[in-house]
C-alpha cells in the first residue's frame, strides 16, 4: 500500500482523552473498548510467501515493498510506543511482514523493553529465530509466537512456497525455549483441503511440551489471497477432532479480549487454543490497534483504510496533540468486521495482513 492511500482523520476535540493527575484516562470506542493492545509492524517485507498471506503470484519480484526512508525508525516506534502506554496500552507485538528481517531488530527490543508497564512479545515465521532468540531475551523480549502450519515438509513447502523446511523451525522453537522466550506459541493457520490433516499430528507433537498450539481458522484478510469460505475448516470441527483422541475441556479466558478460546487437555498434558475469527467472532471484546511500518493506525485488521501517524510525528506534533489525536481516532471506533461478515462485506478491499501484521 503506498503512503497516499493512508489518510489521517481528526476525531472531535471533545472525544480526546487527557492526563488527570499523574493518572491515565483509558481511551475507549463507541462500543467501550478499551485501547490495550498495540501490534507494531516494523516492516512489510517477509522471507516466506505463505499462499494465504503473500502469495507469490502478487508479492513476486517486481513487487514495490516500502523503502527505507518511508519505514519508521525505532526512535519514532519508541516514541510512538509511549504515546500509547499513556493512553493504557499494556501489550505490544512486533510483527510484519517477518519481523526478524528488520535489521538490527534487537536494538528495538531493547528501547522498546525499557518502558514501563509494558508487556513485550514478538511473532515470527521462526526461520531466523535459532540464531537471533538469545539476544533477543537479552535485549528484554518476554514471549514469542511462532508461525508453523505442518510438521510435514512436502505440506508445509507448499505453503510457505519457498521450500522452506520444517526442522528449522523447530529449531528456532527449541532455542526461544532455551532462551526462555515463554510460554510459546505456535500458530497454525488451518486450511481445507491443504493442511487439516495436520491437526492431530501437530496437536501431538507438542503435548506435555509447555508450548501451546493456537489452530486458526483460514481469514478472509486482504484482498489477494483467495479466500473462499468452503476453504475454513471451523473451530468446532477441529476441536472434534483433537478431542475424539485427546480429551479436552474449555478453560476461562486469560484476560478480557484474549483472541483465542483455550482448551486443556483432560489428562493435565497443557491446552491449545482456537482462533475462530469466521465462525465465532470476537469483535464485542477486541481491544487491538496496529500500527503499520510507516506508521499508518489501523483500529481492525480488516480495515480498508488507516491513519498517518508517521505525517504528526515528522510533521513537529507533540507526543500530547499524538496521544489526542489517537485517542480521538479510537473514540470514534466502531469496527466489527467479523460479527457482519456477509456476501456483501468479504469483497470490500481492505488492507493486506502482511503490511500491517495478524
Amino acid at each position: 500500500m503506498k503512503q497516499e492511500e493512508v489518510g489521517f482523520v481528526e476525531g472531535p476535540a471533545g472525544s480526546i482523552n487527557k492526563m488527570e493527575e499523574g493518572r491515565d484516562v483509558l481511551a475507549t470506542d463507541t462500543k467501550r473498548r478499551p485501547l490495550r493492545d498495540l501490534r507494531i509492524s516494523v516492516t512489510d517485507r517477509c522471507n516466506f510467501r505463505c499462499v494465504y498471506c503473500m502469495p507469490k503470484e502478487i508479492f513476486g519480484r517486481n513487487y514495490h515493498f516500502l523503502d527505507r526512508e518511508e519505514l519508521l525508525t525505532f526512535e519514532e516506534i519508541e516514541r510512538l510506543t509511549r504515546v500509547f502506554a499513556g493512553l493504557g496500552v499494556q501489550k505490544i507485538r512486533l510483527t510484519g511482514g517477518e519481523p526478524l528481517v528488520r535489521r538490527d531488530i534487537e536494538r528495538l527490543v531493547e528501547m522498546l523493553a525499557r518502558i514501563p508497564g509494558i508487556d513485550l512479545t514478538m511473532t515470527t515465521n521462526g526461520s531466523l529465530l535459532a540464531a537471533k532468540a538469545p539476544a533477543l531475551k537479552e535485549a528484554g523480549l518476554g514471549r514469542v509466537t511462532v508461525s508453523l502450519d505442518s510438521l510435514e515438509d512436502e505440506v508445509f513447502a507448499a505453503m510457505n512456497d519457498v521450500n522452506f523446511p520444517v526442522i528449522r523451525v523447530l529449531e528456532g522453537i527449541d532455542a526461544a525455549a532455551a532462551a526462555a522466550l515463554a510460554p510459546i506459541k505456535i500458530n497454525m493457520v488451518v486450511q481445507r483441503g491443504i493442511n487439516e490433516d495436520s491437526i492431530l499430528p501437530m496437536a501431538e507433537r507438542f503435548r506435555g511440551s509447555g508450548h501451546i498450539v493456537r489452530f486458526i481458522e483460514y481469514m478472509d484478510v486482504g484482498n489477494t489471497n483467495g479466500w473462499r469460505m468452503e476453504q475454513v475448516v471451523p473451530a468446532l470441527e477441529i476441536i472434534d477432532r483433537i478431542h475424539a483422541v485427546w480429551p479436552v475441556e474449555p478453560v476461562q479466558a486469560n484476560f478480557r479480549g484474549e483472541v483465542a478460546r483455550r482448551w486443556r487437555y483432560k489428562d493435565g498434558r497443557g491446552e491449545i487454543g482456537i482462533i475462530a475469527s469466521v465462525t465465532a467472532a470476537f469483535c464485542r471484546d477486541c481491544t487491538r490497534a496496529r500500527l503499520s511500518a510507516e506508521g499508518g493506525l489501523y483500529t481492525c485488521l480488516f480495515s480498508p483504510k488507516g491513519y498517518d501517524l508517521r505525517k504528526l510525528l515528522r510533521g513537529g506534533a507533540s507526543d500530547d496533540e499524538i496521544g489526542g489525536a489517537v485517542a480521538a481516532i479510537w473514540s470514534q471506533r466502531a469496527d466489527r468486521y467479523s460479527e457482519i461478515r456477509s456476501a456483501e462485506t468479504i469483497g470490500l478491499p481492505r488492507v493486506e495482513m502482511s503490511y500491517i501484521g495478524g
